[in-house]
């Protein structure tokens, strides 16, 4: 761990001078070397945005020691890169537990910009209500620090019981701004669902509905090119990821098949697609950490992402290289 700790801050001196002393001594500046894009410390659920020209990723942190088997997520991680191969860890931005009305477990996020600020949707453990919850924490700037922003959950479990009986088909928030300025809020576990967002972000503007995609588990993720919407999800268990097309952001939706597969050693699969420089990205988890990696200590990569002529996505190539 020492040699670990040397060659980090070896490489932090090299970024704080090239980057005309910006960094501050509790930034870590490492240098991408192909798949998983974090080796020193254990990330999950990615979500990533592009913002003045960088790409922000933001991760779970697993915790779960060698040897057990259980999701330990306490915080959650923010890196930041202007070239994806450059990047830069910043002080944990958010935790569960800055959400007084939480019990803690760091699940799966996502953070969006609107009007110069920076909401992150994140999936926690409600203290007094049974059952996971979305959180919304806010920032002046995407690496924090960030604050909750209502006080209070956006969603309970009990907002969706008519739907589903279980606990914890609350979790993992996806947020897209559309062209005509109207958020959206999906998220889902077992049964997929959305809800408008008012401008302010942080509330509601109507009803949740229900969406229908077959084979759906968890982690929708939205993204639009040219005038299609895209809907990934995890499908199945083990996870892989499938995805559906729409003209609409609200659908009907169209199922197109598999678009990752199994990672293999790990049980779970969570993506971002992003546009970057004009190429596209896809990022995901896996359990490719030796000795230790797999479902409970799982590893943040990504690999670039094609699309066909009628618009459909090719599936993913998952490398050891990545997109160096």
């Amino acid at each position: 761990m020492n040699r670990i700790k040397g060659i980090r801050l070896g490489l932090f001196s090299v970024a704080l001078i090239a980057s005309g002393g910006l960094l501050t001594q509790n930034d870590t500046t490492f240098v991408y070397t192909g798949n998983p894009i974090v080796k020193y410390k254990y990330t999950a659920d990615p979500a990533a945005m592009v913002y003045n020209d960088k790409v922000y990723l933001y991760a779970g942190h697993d915790e779960c020691p060698p040897g057990s088997e259980y999701y330990q997520i306490n915080e959650w991680c923010v890196f930041s890169t202007p070239d994806l191969k450059t990047w830069t860890e910043h002080p944990v931005p958010l935790k569960a537990k800055d959400f007084s009305w939480a019990k803690g477990e760091a699940w799966a996020s996502q953070v969006i910009e609107r009007n110069g600020k920076f909401y992150w949707y994140v999936t926690v453990e409600h203290g007094t209500i049974p059952g996971k919850s979305i959180g919304v924490a806010v920032s002046d700037s995407p690496i924090g620090p960030f604050v909750d922003a209502r006080g209070s959950a956006l969603i309970t479990n009990d907002m969706t019981t008519e739907y589903t009986q279980i606990f914890w088909d609350d979790i993992d928030p996806t947020v897209f701004i559309d062209d005509d300025g109207q958020a959206y809020l999906y998220w889902g576990n077992t049964q997929c669902y959305y809800a408008r967002l008012k401008e302010n972000m942080i509330e509601l503007d109507g009803p949740i509905v229900a969406v229908d995609l077959p084979c759906f588990t968890e982690a929708p993720w939205i993204h639009k090119r040219g005038e299609w919407y895209y809907l990934s999800y995890a499908s199945e268990f083990p996870e892989k990821i499938c995805y559906a097309m729409s003209r609409n952001i609200t659908g009907p939706w169209e199922y197109k098949g598999i678009l990752n597969e199994l990672a293999g050693n790990s049980n779970t699969n969570h993506q971002a697609i992003i546009e970057f420089k004009g190429d596209w990205y896809f990022i995901y988890h896996n359990g490719s950490i030796n000795p230790h990696g797999g479902s409970f200590r799982r590893s943040t990569c990504i690999d670039r992402l094609y699309y066909n002529e009628d618009g459909t996505m090719k599936r993913i190539q998952m490398t050891i290289e990545g997109c160096q």
